[in-house]
């Protein structure tokens, strides 16, 4: 059986953080599909469509990394794409706390559904997707927490 792993997120923006735990969890299954959600509680900063469209280039190369969209349960959206795992990266001990709480919820809603979890590389620990929109938001240049060219994406999309 094919292992299908499922990288959820809102990913606004993808950060190389993101970037970094993808390209790890296509080493230990067979397809990651990286799933950006829309979550009700939070206002966009890039639009899903425009994040769509520039992380799809961004995988381009690689064969068993897909890109979707989503709304609704993350658990029964894996449920859909056939996902038996949900990839998530672990920053710290915080992140370890909000992350249990979600993969219990997962599992009671897609009993099948096994999370993931990768340690964030050192090197990458500290960035997180409100710092960079913070940091972007007041004019600093925020492209190398990003593996793409965020700045001209920010800009296009927020005028």
């Amino acid at each position: 059986m094919k292992r299908i792993a499922l990288f959820p997120g809102s990913f606004d923006p993808f950060t190389n953080g993101h970037y970094d735990v993808v390209m790890r969890g296509a080493k230990l299954f067979d397809e990651v599909i990286v799933a950006i959600g829309n979550n009700s509680s939070k206002q966009r900063y890039i639009p899903v469509e425009k994040m769509y469209e520039v992380m799809t280039r961004l995988f381009e190369g690689h064969p068993n990394i897909s890109v979707q969209t989503f709304k609704g349960l993350t658990a029964e959206f894996a449920r859909e794409v056939g996902a038996q795992f949900l990839l998530r990266g672990l920053r710290n001990t915080t992140d370890f706390e909000y992350e249990n709480t979600i993969a219990q919820a997962n599992r009671h809603v897609n009993h099948d559904l096994e999370s993931v979890f990768l340690i964030t590389s050192p090197q990458l620990a500290a960035i997180s997707s409100s710092i960079i929109r913070e940091i972007h938001r007041f004019g600093g240049n925020v492209d190398q927490f990003i593996p793409f060219q965020f700045s001209e994406i920010a800009d296009s999309a927020l005028q």
